[in-house]
């Protein structure tokens, strides 16, 4: 029988996952039968990981090749759901502009010259003949403008949206372009009050790309990650790489195994936005001598076209180092052998749900053994999925913060950063590495990524399915086992 610590774990871990799809649930049934199945969409994406995990509590272990089944046929459900909602949508989209179109008709005819209200500003930011350009683009079929407010160094525009949010920012934006070239900016955002409005801003207050002394900087960061890596890997080998530099070779492939994963990681967001024709700074590494590092702090350096850009962007880093970790983690654990480079205790396999329970798959009753031989790729996995779970946490500028943004709005990504600082700032009484993000969070990561050109389209729910499982996944792998839980599922003795 499982102890009330025990008991309160798996209770805790369930009561969670439960709440993220019942969440989900009541998101999507207001859609009627298209949010239905993108709420399904997300049940099959992480019921594999829930019946993974659920039994692993109780006791009941799954091998490699069962974890591949139920992964392959939640791939397959997903795919069919995936070509079931799009069948759907299409008659939606129909529909809908079917709709549209009788609205605009019988709008047009009762407001054959629309009058539009202006607020009388005292002094324009934008000239006056630049203004009425921007006035013409809009029109009875896209965006009806009502009123017109001085924002910043730029306009806003009050109105009623008629028709698809995505299509309408496309038209306007383009319009826009043969009007007044490049000379200004389109967003299409929501208002205090949930009401769609565009804003026009001139194109001078697009994000400056870095500089000079921002580079400089990013190189030393980049040298100094490069050491605490090559460090890091001199500590798991039981020496000081700074105070025995003739060991450097020593320390080479470990280092090199750590640094990879977070080339990957950056890679992964460099493709993304390259795809988007997003422009992206230079990595600010964060070199750490306990992991090698703890990630990097990428700006954006262009405009996001869309919450869809910022959730692609966002998810591909964690996406690419996550996958080379974990492929490194389950290679490991199936090389390894007694008389492995690395012999570790058991209690070592205790500090991560993901981590523990994947060992126990693989190696079975060899963790009973007080010391476990493990190959160096075991190592490096785990570390690399360390590195990715911190950069998942749901907050402020960090991946985990833009995915949160992106799927669930503005509003949301700041609860969950005020939520994720409160929840440091308690584990950082027992864990210094809690406190040290929540410095890095609270000095440099903070703040939200600022609105994307057309902030009001949401990503489809494919993506929300991805990011919850990279939210849940995050979980699982910072989460520990408690030795007493992790002794009665056969990890230690």
């Amino acid at each position: 029988m499982f102890t009330l610590s025990e008991t309160t774990i798996i209770a805790t871990i369930l009561l969670v996952a439960l709440g993220i799809l019942g969440w989900g649930f009541y998101r999507a049934r207001p859609f009627g039968k298209l949010g239905i199945l993108a709420w399904l969409q997300s049940v099959v994406l992480m019921a594999p990981w829930l019946l993974f995990f659920g039994l692993f509590a109780a006791g009941i272990y799954i091998s490699i090749v069962g974890i591949l089944f139920l992964v392959v046929v939640s791939a397959g459900l997903y795919i069919f759901l995936g070509r079931k909602l799009r069948s759907e949508g299409q008659d939606a989209i129909l529909r809908q502009r079917a709709t549209d179109r009788l609205t605009a008709d019988a709008t047009q005819k009762s407001q054959a010259s629309p009058v539009i209200a202006e607020l009388k500003l005292d002094v324009l930011a934008i000239p006056e003949e630049d203004l009425s350009a921007i006035r013409g683009i809009f029109g009875i079929d896209t965006f009806f403008a009502t009123e017109t407010i001085a924002y910043q160094e730029g306009v806003v525009f009050k109105g009623n949206l008629r028709g698809e949010s995505e299509a309408v920012h496309n038209r306007l934006t383009k319009s826009l372009q043969e009007r007044l070239g490049n000379k200004y900016r389109l967003f299409l955002v929501e208002n205090t009050d949930a009401k769609p409005v565009v804003i026009i801003l001139p194109s001078r207050t697009d994000p400056r790309p870095m500089q000079l002394p921002q580079k400089v900087f990013a190189v030393l960061l980049l040298v100094a990650t490069i050491a605490t890596s090559l460090e890091a890997a001199g500590l798991l080998q039981n020496f000081d790489l700074f105070a025995t530099p003739q060991r450097f070779q020593e320390a080479l492939p470990l280092g090199s195994g750590i640094f990879a994963i977070l080339v990957a990681h950056e890679i992964g967001h460099w493709l993304l936005a390259r795809s988007h024709q997003v422009r992206l700074s230079w990595p600010f590494f964060l070199p750490a001598v306990q992991i090698g590092s703890f990630g990097a702090i990428t700006r954006f350096e262009s405009l996001l076209p869309n919450r869809k850009a910022l959730f692609d962007i966002a998810l591909a880093g964690p996406a690419a180092g996550g996958i080379v970790s974990l492929l490194m983690l389950i290679t490991g654990l199936l090389l390894s052998h007694p008389g492995s480079l690395f012999q570790l205790p058991n209690q070592f396999f205790q500090g991560s749900i993901l981590v523990g329970s994947l060992a126990r798959v693989v190696l079975g009753s060899a963790l009973q053994s007080s010391v476990v031989s493990i190959h160096p790729l075991v190592v490096l996995g785990w570390l690399g999925l360390i590195i990715t779970a911190l950069n998942l946490m749901p907050a402020g500028q960090l991946d985990g913060g833009r995915i949160v943004q992106a799927i669930y709005g503005r509003q949301t990504a700041r609860r969950a950063t005020i939520a994720t600082l409160v929840l440091l700032g308690i584990v950082s009484l027992a864990n210094p590495l809690a406190m040290y993000w929540l410095i890095v969070i609270l000095l440099l990561q903070r703040d939200q990524e600022r609105p994307s050109l057309n902030e009001i389209t949401e990503p489809d729910d494919a993506r929300a399915a991805l990011g919850l499982l990279a939210l849940f996944l995050m979980i699982t792998t910072l989460l520990p086992l408690t030795p007493a839980l992790a002794g009665r599922l056969g990890i230690g003795s």
